[in-house]
């Protein structure tokens, strides 16, 4: 037993050396864990940012006006008056990406009790923004109605609101995206990299002839293997925890609610699965462009299908059962519980318990191909 931990061990350093005089692994190391996570908060646009609106008000009211001066930056350009014969080229052109017709009569008709319609027109094209920017126009309008006809109707003594809904954000008051999109893209990046780090290991020592000096020595391919996970997983823990601190926390400001030392645990666990899957990879793939597309291929599904981008529960119900098979899907939501919500251990076990059977599953199926390959290796 411990002549099998002094052999992990020592495979482990060499392979932290091979990594050391691997410059471009080392920068693409550097890189994912600073610049990308940093330029990826502040500049991923996931709401309605500067979206450009126009409006053809055949109104001329002060209702038209004030529903014109509602829409406010950053979310909304200054809002540019057009005709109504324009709205077609206008969208065709890709100009605006919302248009709102203003009918004529339209606060005379309110104020008489008769209906009225505003028509928005969409440039559904713009998919960041079409759906969310059509909401918040939307709640513009129908607010600046209904205090335009509050203030007709009691001479800004009353309001006839029945019920006044308040709304309270946890977690993130001023709904700041950064803060989500910093976490997210560091999470994103440790399996990203963890695949990347363990297939590439063994894809280098398949390249360079020297998995051929392995098999000469008195190790087996565990000992191997678990070689591969810890030092890998070693970088990426180191790399991640640092980016945390300087990136997430320092640059961009993010206050983390939650227990640090608790969510790097449940990273060191993911961790052990996701470099047990690169392996896996590695094991199906004879070179490293092969490795390269299937990493690709296996980590898009991850990310965008983990619940990171789009909520799980937003997702088909044969999806959602599929993805819980995937040891991304709690990584992020154990991530997400963790720092935003100031869970302790009590609340996100249920998680650390899928990674590690997950982890275990892919680790000893990573193993058999493994064996396989070094069996085919030898006899060749």
């Amino acid at each position: 037993m411990i002549r099998c931990l002094k052999n992990i061990f020592q495979l482990g350093v060499k392979e932290l050396f091979s990594l050391r005089y691997d410059r471009v692994m080392m920068f693409l190391i550097v890189y994912m864990f600073s610049f990308a996570v940093f330029d990826e908060a502040k500049n991923a646009v996931v709401g309605v940012i500067n979206a450009a609106v126009a409006i053809v008000d055949e109104d001329r009211s002060i209702l038209s006006n004030r529903i014109s001066d509602a829409l406010l930056k950053p979310q909304f350009k200054s809002p540019v008056k057009i005709e109504l014969s324009d709205i077609d080229v206008a969208l065709d052109s890709a100009q605006y990406a919302f248009i709102i017709d203003i009918p004529p009569d339209f606060q005379a008709d309110l104020l008489a009790g008769r209906p009225a319609i505003i028509q928005l027109n969409v440039d559904a094209t713009v998919m960041s923004m079409a759906g969310t920017g059509t909401g918040y126009i939307q709640n513009i309008i129908m607010n600046e109605i209904s205090t335009f006809l509050n203030a007709d109707r009691f001479n800004g003594s009353g309001n006839s609101q029945a019920v006044k809904i308040i709304v309270r954000a946890r977690f993130n008051p001023n709904m700041e995206p950064v803060w989500y999109q910093g976490v997210m893209s560091l999470t994103n990046n440790i399996t990203l990299l963890a695949i990347l780090l363990a297939g590439a290991a063994l894809i280098r020592e398949r390249e360079h002839g020297t998995i051929e000096h392995l098999l000469a020595m008195p190790l087996r391919p565990i000992e191997i293997m678990l070689a591969k996970i810890w030092a890998n997983g070693l970088v990426v823990v180191l790399a991640a925890s640092l980016s945390l601190y300087f990136v997430v926390q320092g640059a961009l400001a993010v206050p983390i609610s939650g227990s640090i030392p608790l969510y790097i645990c449940g990273m060191t666990i993911y961790l052990f699965s996701v470099t047990s899957l690169g392996i896996f990879l590695a094991t199906l793939a004879r070179s490293m462009p092969q490795f390269g597309l299937l990493t690709m291929l296996v980590y898009v599904v991850m990310l965008l299908l983990s619940g990171g981008n789009t909520p799980l529960e937003s997702m088909p119900e044969e999806l959602q059962v599929m993805m819980q098979f995937v040891p991304s899907t709690h990584f992020v939501s154990l991530a997400q519980a963790i720092i935003f919500r100031n869970a302790g251990i009590e609340i996100v076990w249920p998680s650390f318990v899928a990674i590690i059977l997950i982890g275990a599953a892919l680790f000893f199926a990573a193993l058999i191909r493994f064996r396989k390959t070094v069996t085919l290796v030898h006899e060749y």
